[in-house]
């Protein structure tokens, strides 16, 4: 399977509930197939180069608040995925993708450490899905967790 993340849709008062308990959290969050998501699958370090590249300050693996010891499990409150809706938006694919530099990525061991032409599309799909992901979620004013899986 590989570390894959992904973030998943809660109301601000789930977000207090999750940090207060991560057991909670794993339960009827993580595991909860019903709840908005946005599956990264092993796009996340592709996609955060291109963003990194560009100057986009979002950060999908370091930001948000740890929920868990493990660090497994990360709170962004409202305000934070706000603040990721409108710097994704600000900055479109065709932006990122002039920073596309499979050698480049290989070089420095991006995950999943071997990048080729073909991954671009790859890397599209997925940051779509990110960016309708974090509008959704500031247009209702929630929160999300972000879950990394390894």
């Amino acid at each position: 399977m590989g570390s894959v993340l992904s973030f998943i849709r809660v109301t601000p008062e789930e977000l207090d509930r999750a940090m207060a308990d991560p057991e909670w959290a794993m339960e009827q969050v993580v595991d909860d197939e019903d709840r908005p998501d946005c599956y990264l699958d092993k796009a996340w370090a592709g996609i955060q180069f291109l963003l990194d590249a560009a100057g986009v300050r979002v950060d999908l693996y370091d930001d948000g608040d740890v929920i868990d010891e493990e660090c497994t499990l990360l709170a962004w409150d409202a305000g934070m995925v706000a603040d990721a809706a409108r710097a994704l938006n600000a900055a479109p694919f065709e932006v990122l993708a002039r920073h596309f530099d499979p050698e480049r990525m290989t070089e420095r061991k991006v995950y999943p450490q071997l990048w080729d032409d073909d991954d671009l599309d790859y890397l599209e799909r997925h940051h779509a899905e990110l960016v309708e992901f974090f509008a959704a979620t500031a247009a209702s004013d929630d929160a999300a967790v972000r879950y990394f899986n390894f």
